[in-house]
């Protein structure tokens, strides 16, 4: 186990941003460093959902990790990274849940996304807008409450009114959220861990 993905999973702060410096100092690539940190994340979401960890520790987790793509995103933006493409990201209107929505964002952004996030709550009006503004081709939805579902339909059938649907690619994602969830929200698809909303934009834009 790399001792970035040691400190992470251990919440040890001091330890994880000190190895972070050392390591960048000493040439490591920062996209390595940001790989270290999603086999973390990746850990960290296992042992939740098998019930040997807490919201707490998600929201810790998270909350690292912000620190560290702080640190690692301006490396990345000085060099010739590439930007694989434009995704529009928030949570849905009457959640106010953001943790997920955080890492979804640092880790699309490592990968090269330009990330254009509108935060919580977001009405299904703001979404289309900030598609249209950005000529974005993806959306990200996420959703923690299930009382939420029909803000996620709400959200893709404001992009169907405004004639855009077959332009932009509806992903969806959060704690609750299942195939049931596509199917009865009109999306395309749906991820369960951040690492599933990266490679699913991946394939968005490797398609064209």
């Amino acid at each position: 186990m790399s001792k970035i993905k040691e400190f992470l999973i251990n919440f040890d702060e001091d330890a994880l941003l000190s190895e972070v410096r050392k390591e960048l100092d000493g040439g490591a690539e920062p996209l390595a460093v940001i790989a270290q940190c999603q086999d973390a994340l990746i850990e960290i979401g296992e042992q939740f959902d098998a019930g040997e960890m807490f919201v707490s520790d998600l929201m810790m987790a998270g909350a690292l990790f912000k620190g560290i793509s702080e640190i690692v995103i301006p490396l990345l933006k000085k060099g010739d990274v590439p930007v694989a493409g434009k995704v529009v990201l928030g949570t849905v209107k009457d959640d106010i849940h953001d943790i997920g929505k955080d890492i979804v964002n640092n880790m699309l952004t490592a990968s090269g996304f330009e990330v254009v996030d509108l935060g919580v709550d977001v009405p299904p009006e703001d979404f289309v807008t900030a598609l249209k503004e950005h000529d974005a081709k993806v959306l990200a939805l996420s959703c923690l409450l299930a009382s939420c579902y029909d803000s996620i339909r709400d959200s893709v059938d404001a992009v169907k009114a405004a004639g855009i649907r077959d332009k932009v690619k509806i992903i969806i994602g959060g704690g609750p959220i299942d195939e049931h969830v596509v199917t009865y929200s009109g999306a395309d698809s749906m991820g369960i861990t951040a690492q599933d909303a990266v490679s699913l934009c991946k394939e968005v834009f490797s398609n064209g």
